[in-house]
């Protein structure tokens, strides 16, 4: 089958998207992802996405973007309402991870939330240590993160040594654990209600 439909995605969800494909065999699909360290630099959000639409628009009949607004403070929707693409909505990929129901309750319960999925557990030292200058300079650790009073761990595989990694984090940023498996069913049931990605 031929790939008619490109999605366009943050590089923290490649392994699960990749994953969500495969299992159900939607052909159709070709997923083009940007560096996830765009995660520290959110500005650049919406500037690398309109790039990619544009490199790619040609060769597919539909795009779609599997980013949240994630810190772009609507910039990336003025980007994507411009060139007529719709995007996974929410705020933060938590949100899709989890689902909205649950994240809506997590958020509520305590807002100083810092969360990890398994990407994020996987590469935490370069995208938060390295990614923050937390190796160089650890006296900001208690600046950067004053307003967090616990870490969710929002688990997408069943892994031991993620969860430990995951606790190991909370303690180096001396937040309170917790640990939610969420598995891929809220991603993969919020992929199948984008009607755009079906059209073909």
């Amino acid at each position: 089958m031929q790939e008619s439909t490109l999605l366009i995605a943050c590089g923290a969800l490649a392994r699960e998207l990749v994953e969500i494909r495969r299992l159900n065999g939607w052909r159709h699909i070709r997923i083009q992802c940007l560096p996830a360290e765009l995660h520290n630099r959110p500005e650049k959000i919406p500037g690398a996405v309109r790039a990619e639409i544009e490199k790619h628009r040609s060769g597919f009949e539909s795009i779609f973007v599997a980013y949240a607004d994630c810190g772009t403070g609507g910039m990336l929707d003025k980007v994507l309402a411009e060139l007529g693409v719709e995007r996974l909505p929410g705020a933060h990929c938590y949100e899709f991870f989890s689902g909205t129901r649950v994240f809506a309750d997590l958020a509520d319960e305590e807002p100083g939330t810092f969360y990890l999925t398994d990407f994020l557990a996987r590469h935490f030292d370069r995208l938060v240590k390295v990614g923050l200058g937390l190796d160089k300079h650890p006296e900001l650790k208690p600046e950067y993160f004053r307003n967090y009073r616990r870490l969710v761990y929002l688990s997408q595989s069943k892994s031991a040594e993620l969860e430990a990694a995951a606790k190991s984090h909370a303690d180096f940023l001396g937040l309170e654990y917790i640990h939610k498996h969420t598995g891929l069913e809220p991603v993969t049931r919020n992929l199948k209600e984008q009607p755009v990605l079906w059209r073909n």
